[in-house]
């Protein structure tokens, strides 16, 4: 996600409130554990299957997930005080291109239809928006989503007027009536159609698989010192998604998620369908350098213009030093 923050996207909230959750092993007892921040997009969520069921400690590594608001997250790890955190593939460029460099060792998802452009009552769909006001916040991943929905459309950005706000606003700002849409992801979108009746998504990232990769970003010294500890971490990550995708343990997997974030599990299930969770060998076929957004590569490369274009930062980022394909190949 492009900056789903920026500002400072995951974007995606509200003040950072920190839950330090220690998992230690017996195996690794002599280790610092590997600190890691997370927040609430279901991609990242999913991993407090891992952490609740004890799989970490199964693996051999020690880990320390810290929870934080996502714009939050990407401050401390930018601080220096984690050594990974879950963000998006722009908002990785993002954080390096202001210093903190990272390498996405492997991803979680793409957004499948989370990220979301929300058109108030009447507004049916984005051709509905010329000449009027969208609230996005510039820079980050709805602003990307907004321009990629008006590009499909022969639209430019000037056919709309567009309003800066933080995404953990936007409801409060579409209830407004001030803007005739407003971009968001859930599960803030969901908020927002809630506090306005009859407002709804008019383009999705669902419209475009690929446009937000999610992952998890590491810093270079810490890949370079625990490099054994980061592949057992990374090989965790199938059996949460095999955990969350069979129907029999689904509804276990759904009531921990939910749990975190604070919603019933009957209103986080649509959640999984917006966030298209991603096996190791799924994410292979990201890794593998293209054009375009079938590619982690070609999405970060659109990503890096798009930051670059709207001043998010000054000079284009080597792309290919942000990731690091060793680890979904298994090497």
């Amino acid at each position: 996600m492009i900056a789903k923050k920026v500002s400072g996207k995951l974007k995606r909230l509200v003040a950072a409130s920190v839950i330090p959750l220690a998992m230690m092993c017996a195996q690794t007892s002599h280790a610092a554990p590997l600190k890691i921040g997370y927040s609430d997009w279901p991609g990242f969520v999913a991993w407090q299957v891992a952490i609740e069921k004890g799989w970490f400690k199964e693996a051999g590594v020690a880990v320390d997930f810290e929870w934080f608001d996502y714009s939050a997250s990407m401050d401390a790890y930018a601080a220096g005080k984690l050594d990974a955190v879950g963000m998006t593939n722009g908002d990785a460029l993002v954080t390096g291109a202001g210093g903190a460099k990272s390498e996405m060792i492997m991803l979680t998802d793409y957004s499948n239809g989370n990220d979301m452009i929300i058109g108030k009552p009447g507004i049916k769909s984005l051709k509905d928006l010329k000449g009027k006001k969208v609230a996005v916040e510039v820079g980050l991943v709805e602003h990307l989503l907004l321009l990629d929905g008006l590009k499909k459309l022969g639209m430019k950005e000037s056919d709309v007027t567009l309003v800066n706000a933080k995404t953990n606003e936007m409801p409060q700002v579409l209830s407004s009536g001030d803007v005739s849409a407003v971009g968001a992801w859930q599960p803030v979108a969901g908020q927002a159609m809630k506090g306005l009746p009859g407002s709804r998504p008019l383009f999705t990232s669902a419209n475009e698989p690929g446009l937000i990769y999610d992952g998890f970003a590491v810093n270079p010294a810490s890949l370079a010192a625990h490099r054994a500890e980061w592949q057992k971490f990374v090989k965790v990550w199938d059996r949460v998604v095999s955990y969350i995708n069979d129907p029999k343990t689904q509804p276990d997997a759904v009531k921990i998620m939910s749990a975190r974030v604070g919603l019933t599990p009957q209103a986080y299930l649509p959640f999984l369908k917006g966030t298209k969770l991603l096996s190791l060998a799924e994410s292979k076929k990201a890794y593998v350098k293209a054009d375009g957004f079938s590619s982690l590569y070609g999405s970060s490369k659109i990503a890096d213009d798009f930051n670059v274009s709207n001043a998010v930062y000054k000079d284009h980022q080597n792309v290919d030093n942000y990731i690091d394909p060793s680890f979904v190949n298994g090497k």
